[in-house]
């Protein structure tokens, strides 16, 4: 079903609900700015999506054929530039937070509020329009120097609502890069933006841990967040394939480092930041790289991300992968054969994650099905 004559100037909508009010009042609100289609159940949605270009998609949980949340993780691995907000009268404070961390841009409680949902529509359209510029522009333009990155700023600006000049002296801050740069991460996959977050929190316990100075906690939280940012430049990037061998040696290659490095030069933010990306795979035995560093001479922030960043690749839920629990997690990385960290720091390490297991093990949970 569509509601209008023009469709190739509306976004496309498919409503999935297999209630007829719901369905029928979704397109009375949407219909008027969207193209709308209908489906049932999920095998009817999965049908049509093979078939339709499908810009955003409403999404209940209670399906009569499949949980809506499980439909939602297969809709994300198979269509990751469609973005999903769940519709839902079966939510919990628990649905919404798997939901979130499978992608959905958003969750709404039925009987929804008209502005309500209006609102996020038009909020989760606008991140899709800035999500698609630069899945374009890392598509034609993996690598680009600094001028090139003060263009692409500039035109990310024009794409952000209630963009003033504000914006111009903000983006010169390093925190100020942080919408742009949290966008490259989701763009090239929404799972490497969360594995980002969760690593930056993991480094942020050890810098409190530590009481490394301001600056250095800054400095950490920044480097965690975006140690794989080199990964966006990496053609058809999926974190579900971004394994991590028996021997701790991660499945992908090994030039995300030197990308990485040159990427956050170009953007003039700090050099301790270009450090931990480009040595955070180093090893403390010294058969790490790309230079094979050994023991102190590899930068204390990096240390510290390197044993993050492998810690949530092992915890890591996400499509295609097969997580562990924490405390395994902590028995691998405890492992001393092979001497891959600095042996004092991970034992602070193993201290810091069995205190807080409990927040932990709520971020990295397996949904139920």
């Amino acid at each position: 079903m569509t509601t209008s004559s023009q469709p190739s100037t509306k976004p496309a909508v498919l409503i999935i609900d297999d209630e007829v009010g719901p369905r029928d009042a979704l397109k009375v609100v949407l219909g008027p700015f969207c193209t709308i289609h209908c489906a049932e159940n999920a095998r009817m949605a999965l049908e049509l999506l093979k078939t339709q270009s499908i810009d955003l998609i409403t999404l209940d949980l209670k399906l009569p054929d499949r949980p809506g949340l499980n439909l939602l993780q297969e809709i994300k691995l198979k269509y990751p530039e469609i973005e999903v907000v769940i519709v839902t009268g079966y939510g919990s404070l628990k649905s919404a937070m798997e939901g979130i961390r499978h992608a959905a841009a958003g969750y709404l409680l039925k009987p929804f509020n008209t502005h309500e949902l209006t609102t996020l529509i038009q909020q989760t359209f606008e991140k899709k329009r800035r999500l698609d510029f630069l899945r374009k522009y890392l598509r034609d333009s993996p690598e680009q120097g600094t001028h090139a990155w003060h263009t692409l700023q500039a035109k990310y600006r024009s794409l952000c609502p209630n963009s003033d000049p504000a914006a111009a002296i903000l983006s010169q801050d390093d925190m100020g890069l942080l919408p742009l740069l949290s966008d490259i991460l989701e763009a090239t996959d929404r799972q490497l933006l969360n594995h980002s977050s969760r690593v930056s929190f993991y480094a942020t316990l050890m810098a409190a841990r530590l009481h490394l100075s301001l600056a250095d906690q800054k400095i950490l939280a920044l480097g965690a967040f975006l140690h794989d940012i080199g990964k966006t430049s990496l053609p058809h990037y999926r974190f579900s394939d971004d394994q991590v061998l028996p021997s701790r040696e991660p499945v992908l290659c090994r030039e995300h480092l030197g990308k990485g490095a040159r990427m956050i030069e170009s953007l003039g933010l700090p050099a301790e930041v270009g450090q931990i990306i480009a040595a955070h795979h180093e090893r403390w035995d010294g058969q790490g790289y790309p230079h094979g560093l050994q023991g102190t001479e590899i930068p204390l922030l990096a240390r510290i991300v390197g044993m993050a960043q492998l810690f949530d690749h092992l915890t890591a839920d996400a499509p295609g992968r097969s997580p562990l629990s924490v405390e395994q997690a902590i028995q691998q990385i405890a492992n001393p054969s092979p001497m891959q960290f600095d042996p004092q720091l991970l034992e602070l390490f193993i201290d810091v994650v069995k205190e807080s297991t409990a927040s932990i093990s709520t971020m990295v949970a397996v949904p139920a099905a």
